[in-house]
């Protein structure tokens, strides 16, 4: 089934890794020329244009973009009592978790009447986008919402794309989440028009100010990439997403059938979703090969997963050991990572690249994506390398606040004139001379 890499006995470079290894991605470059266009419009005609664009590519036109507030709660009072427990128990646990990451200020007395103090101080608006494609993503909601929360922002916006099934509003379900968590200010609007408008803001259809925002957060496809590739530096993004992906690092230990379900999981999100199994055991890749096949005759979104499972992004890496799997996982930078070896957690602890790790056989993916406390918003396409997953610091600045008296300020004088002089930048140093020096 799944196709297969096999490095034993070698030991390549880290840019040989990287070349060898099983990788999706998008060119977003090739879809720039059609984005952009629809970018100038939102900024020059606003909504106009953004709900022109929407029945163009959802099939929909809104009465006007903000959701009315009737909707949202009519969304949450007619949600599914299962639905909605499970939501809850997903919103308490993301937010215990979010709490502990809250910045404190600090300040450093550098020396005696010199002070350094960084405050945490949140991004004023953001707006939280939830895609609406293949599946229905209210656990995005609240991946989203709950660090902003916490971070104290002020003002949020979630925009998820107009359903046509259900008269140009998001998804109910999406709208009960967001009444859930208490946002009143929801925008049926997605794709890169979605990214324009939030960027750009502008006036709704019965005359109110859609208020641009500063930042914006969340996954989308291709199109929602290119936007934010395009609006960046107008607003913050928190990264390009790519399609979604999963490593599993295996031994002779981890049950087949797991291994199975798990890369399975992944693929259902998307056809160009990456399932990567990295493995000391040949007898192990032969039967998660067979339980995929087994597994496959029941899953749903069967050819949606084949597609996906026999991708040139997804396949089986043989490796000689453990340590040389880890190498591997560490050179691949999963968005998601799962350890299932013996010592699982002492494995773990030596992943350096990776959005986040799950460990041992009782914490998949799934879990993570949904009830953990965890965040799903993660890097990928390698970028867990250099790059965290959305959490409270997304939303929050540091600032810098530099307090010095006089006598501290002449102490280091000096040092700064001299510092400014050897990068031939005088004034630099006229600025401190003459706040001790009478100018002759």
């Amino acid at each position: 089934m799944l196709a297969r890499t096999d490095l034993r006995g070698r030991t390549p470079s880290t840019a040989e890794l990287r070349a060898a290894l099983p990788r999706g991605g998008v060119d977003v470059d090739a879809v720039l020329h059609q984005v952009r266009p629809m970018v100038e419009a939102v900024r020059d005609r606003g909504a106009e244009a953004a709900l022109e664009f929407g029945e163009k590519f959802d099939g929909v036109r809104p009465a006007s973009v903000r959701v009315p507030a009737a909707e949202l709660e009519r969304a949450l009072r007619e949600l599914d009592p299962a639905v909605k427990e499970a939501l809850e128990v997903a919103i308490e646990r993301t937010r215990k978790v979010h709490a502990d990451q809250r910045r404190k200020d600090t300040v450093t007395e550098v020396v005696p009447g010199g002070t350094v103090t960084e405050r945490w101080v949140p991004v004023e608006r953001v707006g939280l986008y939830v895609p609406g494609g293949n599946a229905v993503y209210p656990s995005s909601v609240v991946m989203n919402v709950v660090p902003a929360q916490t971070a104290g922002v002020g003002s949020l916006v979630v925009a998820s794309p107009p359903q046509a099934d259900f008269g140009g509003l998001p998804h109910p379900t999406i709208l009960a989440a967001a009444a859930m968590l208490g946002v009143d200010e929801v925008w049926a609007v997605g794709g890169g028009q979605g990214v324009a408008l939030l960027t750009y803001g502008g006036t709704d259809t019965d005359g109110t100010e859609l208020v641009p925002v500063d930042l914006i957060t969340g996954p989308g496809n291709i199109y929602v990439t290119a936007a934010k590739r395009l609006c960046r530096g107008l607003v913050g993004i928190d990264a390009e997403a790519g399609p979604t992906e999963i490593a599993i690092l295996a031994d002779h230990t981890a049950d087949p059938v797991h291994v199975a379900a798990d890369l399975i999981s992944q693929a259902e999100h998307d056809v160009m979703a990456a399932s990567v199994l990295v493995t000391t055991s040949v007898e192990l890749a032969d039967a998660v090969d067979k339980a995929l096949a087994a597994q496959l005759e029941i899953t749903k979104h069967r050819e949606r997963v084949t597609t996906a499972l026999t991708g040139s992004q997804s396949g089986t890496v043989l490796v000689s050991d453990v340590s040389a799997g880890l190498r591997v996982v560490n050179a691949y930078a999963a968005e998601h990572l799962e350890i299932q070896t013996e010592d699982a957690t002492g494995v773990a602890a030596q992943v350096t690249s990776a959005g986040a790790v799950f460990v041992g056989p009782w914490a998949p993916v799934s879990l993570g994506d949904y009830c953990a406390g965890s965040n799903h918003v993660l890097p990928t396409a390698g970028c867990a390398r250099h790059s965290s997953g959305l959490s409270v610091q997304t939303f929050l600045r540091g600032i810098h606040v530099i307090d010095y008296s006089e006598s501290a300020l002449k102490d280091v004088a000096g040092h700064v004139i001299t510092l400014a002089n050897a990068e031939d930048l005088p004034a630099h140093g006229e600025a401190v001379r003459l706040r001790f020096e009478a100018l002759r």
